[in-house]
């Protein structure tokens, strides 16, 4: 599956096109489209294609294209402090994206039947808690994962809040799936070639809904032991938080309160941070027909009489010249203003790395 859109250059530009053909709708979906780099989940040989709208599958680890993550992402309607089971959590790219969402106090649970695949996503879990830009500019829900096949899930498991099954569903496994929702709980699931929403609107009452068609490797079957019966795959508990667990995350959150009231006071408005966007500035009246001629492209502008847009392309070219006159300077990188505020804070350096959970500069 994929293709939908246009590959791009890098995470940001493959963001774009994914917006610009509206696989992504919402604020929320795009920030966390754009802290998580889909090439950090590729193997070394393979990134070059990571910004392509295309699936990747190496032995047992296997990425969804960019535009069914993006579906994905906006039917689940994901918010803060949901619980969240992910079904063949494969490298924990997805899993990632919405711990980002789910902020300290939600539940983020992914059940994953190749051992080999697990230890990979808790390498690449790692690496992004441990190196990301991102990660301090969000609140994360850090996935837990288990091994075994997500049709042997143990039928005293808690319900959550949402469920995605990242593999074909049979239509003799679609009850088993709704159960694991509960009231008011959305399921996304291929389910005989449509991905599929299914909302729980009461103990017995579902509303579904089909989003499009997909081609997804069926649920792989349970194996059952010698005796005949299944091992049961055992969901991690909801654990309560540890008061110093507690304790990191509201200084955080104050520490960035502060930060955001001082940048406010600086900058004399309320405009938040958006995240950064392609560097090159797009026109795209400049180019309403396109012909194509063997490898030549020639673009030309049909003029509408009705429009008369000749002082805008005059200012437009003149803040080219303007731009094009100033001497060329690299950006500077990007400041982590938390670590900062954390490294020059009163405290023993111990403390001061629990709170940056240990996290390398």
């Amino acid at each position: 599956m994929g293709g939908a859109v246009s590959a791009g250059e890098d995470n940001d530009e493959l963001i774009d096109n994914l917006k610009e053909a509206q696989y992504i709708r919402t604020e929320l979906v795009e920030q966390a489209f754009r802290a998580i780099d889909r090439a950090d989940y590729y193997l070394e040989e393979f990134k070059e294609n990571a910004y392509k709208d295309l699936a990747w599958k190496h032995g047992n680890i296997h990425l969804s294209a960019p535009c069914i993550y993006s579906e994905v992402m906006e039917a689940l309607d994901l918010q803060p402090g949901l619980s969240f089971l992910n079904l063949g959590s494969g490298t924990g790219y997805l899993s990632s994206m919405v711990g980002l969402i789910l902020g300290p106090f939600g539940v983020n649970h992914g059940v994953e039947l190749h051992s080999d695949v697990i230890e990979y996503a808790k390498q690449k879990l790692d690496f992004f808690i441990r190196t990301s830009d991102s990660f301090d500019k969000f609140d994360f829900c850090e996935p837990s994962f288990v091994t075994g096949n997500c049709l042997e899930i143990s039928p005293d498991c808690s319900q959550y809040d949402r469920v995605y099954c990242g593999a074909g569903v049979q239509k003799e496994h679609e009850e088993y799936m709704k159960n694991l929702l509960k009231v008011g709980g959305i399921l996304v699931m291929p389910l005989e070639e449509k991905l599929t929403k299914i909302t729980r609107t009461g103990p017995s009452a579902w509303e579904t809904k089909k989003i499009l068609a997909v081609s997804f490797a069926p649920l792989i079957q349970p194996c059952h032991s010698e005796s005949g019966k299944s091992r049961l795959v055992q969901l991690p508990p909801l654990a309560v938080r540890s008061l110093q667990d507690l304790a990191r995350i509201a200084i955080r959150g104050t520490i960035k309160k502060i930060i955001h009231q001082e940048t406010v006071s600086k900058s004399g408005n309320g405009l938040k941070n958006t995240p950064r966007f392609k560097r090159r500035r797009v026109r795209h009246r400049r180019m309403e027909t396109i012909v194509f001629l063997d490898k030549e492209v020639f673009a030309s502008r049909i003029s509408n009489p009705s429009d008369d847009n000749s002082l805008e392309d005059l200012e437009e070219e003149r803040q080219d010249e303007e731009e094009k006159t100033l001497p060329e300077t690299k950006p500077d990188p990007p400041v982590n203003f938390l670590r900062e505020k954390v490294l020059s804070l009163p405290l023993p350096d111990p403390l001061k790395y629990y709170l940056l959970y240990y996290r390398e500069k």
